[in-house]
Formats: structure tokens, C-alpha cells, sequence
């Protein structure tokens, strides 16, 4: 009976130790762009636009700046921000997940290393709204598919420009039909 209650307790620590070691890696994904990152960015941000499902950028914000500002020296990132009051909309409307709307609006990160390459990151919709229930589930499920879509890059047709907005947008920052944020 030790032997087994032993072995149950350790599986049990055996798991949640790779949970621990893996939820990162499960709960936001990076990958290298094949671009700098100002045209990373352009890319994406007009990927969103084309996207459809009423997508539309919200914001560029440059954190990078801040710390910058404080003296402090760090490499570019940049925070592309977009929404779709289609996803939005069911989320904010039902009092028992409306806190979620922390997670409004949609953010991409892109940003340098130290090893010279430029960077993606994003949250896994996907599995972050498994987590919430069936409704938000349903919802982020059809954001990761956008999700995928925005970083989707051809090469072969020319880097459009960045769009520099301003948080919350104006006309040139791309605020578009969705007047600019969640």
C-alpha cells in the first residue's frame, strides 16, 4: 500500500512539475520573423486589416520607450493592438466573464534579441480561453484562427508601411470601422 501511495504522490509531483516547466511555453507562443521589425509589423498590421470578421487596429504602443525614457537602455519592441467588437462584444456582455476584458484588445508583440533577429509573440487564444468556458471558449477559438492569419507573411508582394498610431487611434493609426478599440 506504501509502494502505491508513493508512487501516486510522486506521478502527482511529476506533473505538476511539467506543468510548471511547460505552461509558458503552452500559454504564449514566439517565433523568429523572416522580417526586421518594422516590416514585421507593417505585415501584421495589415494582415489584420484584411482579416475581416471585423477586425481593426487599436494602437501601436512602444514600451521599450518608457524604460528608454528612464534611462535605461533596451532593445525595440513594439505592441500592435487590434480588436473585434464580433469577439468582443459576447465577452463584455456576460457579466460572469466581463473581467476578461483585461485581455482586450488583442496584442502582438514584436521585438529584438540580443542574437540580432526580430521576434513574435502572442498569447494562445486558443487554449487561454478553454480555460473560461464554453461561450468564451467558442469565442477565442475563432480569434486564435484569426490569430494565425495575422501571421501569415508572403514574401513575394512588398512590405507595406507601418502604421504609427497612437493608442486608441486616430485616422492614420488605422482605428478603422471598429472606432478604435475594445
Amino acid at each position: 500500500m506504501l509502494k502505491i501511495l508513493s508512487g501516486f504522490f510522486l506521478g502527482l509531483l511529476f506533473t505538476a512539475f511539467m506543468a510548471y516547466i511547460m505552461a509558458p511555453s503552452l500559454m504564449f507562443h514566439e517565433r523568429v520573423s523572416p522580417f526586421g521589425l518594422e516590416e514585421t509589423v507593417a505585415r501584421i498590421q495589415q494582415n489584420i486589416q484584411n482579416t475581416g470578421n471585423g477586425w481593426s487596429l487599436s494602437g501601436l504602443r512602444d514600451p521599450a520607450k518608457a524604460v528608454q525614457k528612464d534611462g535605461s537602455n533596451t532593445l525595440p519592441v513594439l505592441m500592435i493592438e487590434a480588436c473585434s467588437t464580433k469577439y468582443s462584444a459576447p465577452i463584455l456582455k456576460d457579466d460572469s466573464v466581463r473581467f476578461l476584458s483585461i485581455l482586450m484588445p488583442c496584442k502582438i508583440s514584436v521585438y529584438k534579441k540580443n542574437d540580432g533577429k526580430t521576434y513574435i509573440g502572442n498569447m494562445n487564444a486558443g487554449l487561454m480561453g478553454k480555460m473560461f468556458g464554453p461561450m468564451v471558449g467558442e469565442v477565442m477559438s475563432h480569434v486564435a484562427a484569426d490569430q494565425a492569419k495575422f501571421l501569415q507573411f508572403d514574401p513575394s508582394k512588398p512590405a507595406p508601411e507601418m502604421i504609427r498610431g497612437s493608442s486608441g487611434g486616430d485616422a492614420k493609426g488605422g482605428a478603422g470601422g471598429g472606432g478604435g478599440g475594445c
